[in-house]
């Protein structure tokens, strides 16, 4: 994406897992895959932490019907190249059985960098996450558009929810994928700041005390780009289908409008207590939308169904105002309906007993409604 860019366009950036069809396991091919699928697409696709991981990135989008069309294409032309290479392309929080000691390390400077600091944690980190850049030519604005979107995040990861299973065992958790990153000390929900020279002076003292060695380094649910004019919401587990990624994109970009008009007008950030962002984002990672979520403004629990109720009613102006309201609200019904990536999985389990069957429902919906 490049370095200027219009307010309220869209990226998405999507981690997927590479894997072998005989075995199903996570499959070390990147190296291999990754200079056929350059020549097709060029700098969309990316290297992540490990070699059985793949990274794609849109280009900036203005429309949804965009959106879509990016995603069609990305994945596209990487399931084409990964089954040339005879490898699979999965998109999913986390691999229902592969062991994080298998994996090997992409030996470039970042990530090398990111497991000698890490260390263990780093190398459990066998994770794959979507993330929408929303873009913002005011810094200083973007800033209170994250500090009054932190309490809409918790259902967004309900609704994204992929990754139930590690290591060949059942987590408990609709997404695992969360609690595994929540371990980094620079992750989590931030907290709010009263202006964007507050926020880079708390990355200035980070950086002081070698907490990290950049703006990158903080991994934040919500966070300000450190490279581009965008407010990077990173919440979401990798969707397995297209339409659930053009979903969480949709209710990004509208909770991104919603909070920027709230600025405007001047109506107050309402606080809530970390504590309790805390325990909203774990009922989401935990239950997904097949229990209660917290309302953080009415300091309660309540079913799933309705506080998803309150995120759309929060943002329908927005998205009634946008010509958006019917495909997102269709959307998340479809999710509701269908159920989540996670609840899908579990499913697909239940019936045999076997994880394998679990790696070919995700390589079939990665690929669904991309064939050409």
């Amino acid at each position: 994406m490049p370095s200027s860019i219009e307010d309220f366009t869209i990226g998405v950036e999507e981690e997927y897992q590479i894997v072998n069809p005989a075995t199903r396991e996570l499959s070390q091919r990147v190296r291999r895959i990754m200079p056929k699928v350059k020549k097709a697409i060029g700098d969309d696709v990316s290297n992540e932490l490990f070699q059985s991981q793949i990274e794609i990135g849109t280009h900036v989008c203005r429309t949804l019907a965009e959106v879509r069309d990016e995603l069609v294409r990305l994945r596209r032309s990487l399931i084409t190249e990964a089954e040339r290479d005879g490898s699979r392309i999965a998109a999913a929080g986390t691999h229902p059985f592969s062991h994080w000691g298998d994996q090997a390390l992409t030996p470039k400077a970042r990530y090398i960098g990111i497991a000698a600091d890490f260390q263990q944690l780093a190398r459990e980190q066998i994770i794959f996450g979507c993330h929408v850049h929303v873009g913002f030519s005011d810094r200083e604005a973007a800033i209170q558009v994250m500090n009054r979107s932190r309490p809409w995040l918790a259902p967004i990861l309900a609704l994204s929810s992929s990754s139930p299973f590690w290591l060949g065992l059942d987590s408990g958790y609709a997404s695992y994928r969360t609690e595994l990153f929540q371990r980094f000390p620079m992750a989590g929900t931030p907290q709010v700041f009263a202006s964007r020279h507050e926020y880079d002076e708390l990355v200035a003292a980070l950086v002081a005390t070698g907490s990290i060695s950049d703006a990158s380094k903080i991994y934040w649910d919500i966070r300000p780009s450190s490279h581009l004019e965008t407010l990077e919401y990173r919440i979401a587990d990798v969707c397995m289908t297209v339409d659930e990624a053009v979903m969480v994109a949709g209710l990004c970009r509208a909770l991104a409008r919603t909070c920027h008009e709230q600025h405007r007008r001047g109506v107050p950030i309402k606080h809530a207590r970390p504590e309790l962002l805390r325990a909203a984002q774990w009922r989401a990672s935990r239950f997904g939308v097949e229990a209660e979520l917290i309302d953080i403004a009415a300091r309660r629990a309540v079913p799933a169904a309705s506080m998803i109720s309150s995120l759309l009613d929060f943002l329908r102006p927005c998205l009634e105002n946008r010509g958006e309201w019917d495909e997102v609200a269709a959307l998340v019904r479809q999710t509701l309906e269908r159920g989540t990536g996670s609840r899908r999985q579990r499913d697909a389990y239940e019936r045999e007993g076997r994880f394998e069957d679990v790696v070919d429902l995700i390589v079939r919906e990665t690929a669904r409604g991309v064939s050409s």
